[in-house]
């Protein structure tokens, strides 16, 4: 059975930060992800980690809070030299705190100069860091409108265009239900070139239960297709964290 990550910008946030990372450990969390992590120092975040034992498995780049903040610079034509800053920061705070995963978002942005760009900067990204796993994930423009990369095929496409050891898809269950409205069959597409799963419930992005994917099915999907990497929950709880938890797998 594949490992379950926390995110804990989404979950648990009846605590300050630094206790989510415990709180998740006690609810049966191995691992943990903040997607924007950078408003508290590395160190303090790292030690945390250490205390409740779980592994930090992924975070984003660029650095912008949650809040309203851009969505990436990757494929912003004129935007490189900032976005290649942003991009040695956010490995400055992986490195420090042994975080899995880079995603590397692709911000607002269209067209053959958008994804010209955007391979690019990921041809530069993964050989400034080739001891790092850089993922890209497609985000339905629903929820983020004008995102550039909203194509699960056209991610697959870039990837093996750059070719990199390092680079890899960022699954999100949600998103891939809203754009194509098939979890399975996208899956199926694309699962060589996984390398980080994210899950929620479609729709209403909540707890994995109900709605329309089969939760069950689509556990098992991932199991037997050999993917051995982590699942993020990246839902909004539709209540208290804990009480939201039964869908969680116990070991």
């Amino acid at each position: 059975m594949p490992r379950f990550a926390a995110n804990l910008t989404m979950l648990f946030t009846e605590l300050p930060m630094q206790d989510r990372f415990a709180a998740a450990a006690h609810a049966g969390f191995t691992g943990v992800e903040i997607l924007f992590p950078y408003d508290i120092a590395a160190k303090d975040l790292s030690r945390a980690a250490t205390a409740a034992g779980v592994e930090m498995v992924l975070l984003n780049t660029p650095p912008p809070n949650w809040a309203g903040g851009p969505r990436g610079f990757a494929a912003e034509p004129g935007r490189e030299e900032r976005f290649r800053h942003d991009f040695d920061r956010a490995l400055r705070f992986a490195q420090a705190l042994r975080a899995r995963h880079i995603h590397v978002m692709a911000g607002r942005a269209e067209g053959d100069a958008a994804r010209a760009v955007f391979v690019e900067n990921l041809r530069w990204a993964v050989q400034r860091a080739p001891h790092a796993s850089l993922t890209i994930e497609p985000i339905n423009r629903i929820d983020m409108p004008g995102y550039f990369l909203a194509d699960f095929d056209l991610a697959a496409a870039i990837i093996e265009e750059i070719g990199a050891p390092n680079l890899g898809l960022q699954f999100d269950a949600y998103h891939a239900q809203r754009i194509t409205g098939d979890v399975a069959g996208t899956w199926a597409r694309v699962a060589p070139h996984v390398r980080h799963v994210q899950i929620a419930g479609y729709p209403g992005r909540h707890e994995p239960v109900g709605g329309e994917i089969d939760w069950p099915a689509f556990f098992a999907m991932v199991d037997s297709s050999g993917y051995r990497g982590w699942i993020s929950a990246e839902y909004n709880p539709e209540g208290h964290t804990e009480a939201g938890l039964g869908w969680l797998p116990r070991r």
